[in-house]
């Protein structure tokens, strides 16, 4: 599983030319099963994602793909974490 961090750099003002391209790549990543949830990093610093059912190798090229990523409006980080201890609702989260 992953952590995904996209933090706004001196590119942010070109954001508006490419939020369709942006949601877009969203979009995909959830029909292909692997964003599990996305939001904003808060005072509106950026976003996060978490991923899952992926390899590293396949995420850092698929966060390549991204128009913020692309265009530099963001700097991506990513962080993987292997699950130990889970709720029993996010269970599957351990597979």
């Amino acid at each position: 599983m992953f952590i995904v961090t996209l933090r706004f750099s001196d590119g942010r003002a070109k954001a508006p030319q490419f939020m369709e391209g942006h949601n877009d790549w969203i979009r995909r990543g959830f029909e292909d099963g692997i964003f599990l949830l996305t939001g904003g990093l808060q005072p509106s610093l950026g976003g996060t994602i978490l991923a899952h059912r992926i390899s590293r190798s396949e995420l850092d090229a698929r966060v390549l793909d991204d128009p913020f990523v692309a265009e530099g409006i963001v700097s991506a980080e990513i962080l993987e974490i292997a699950p130990g201890r889970t709720d029993e609702r996010l269970a599957f989260l351990k597979a």
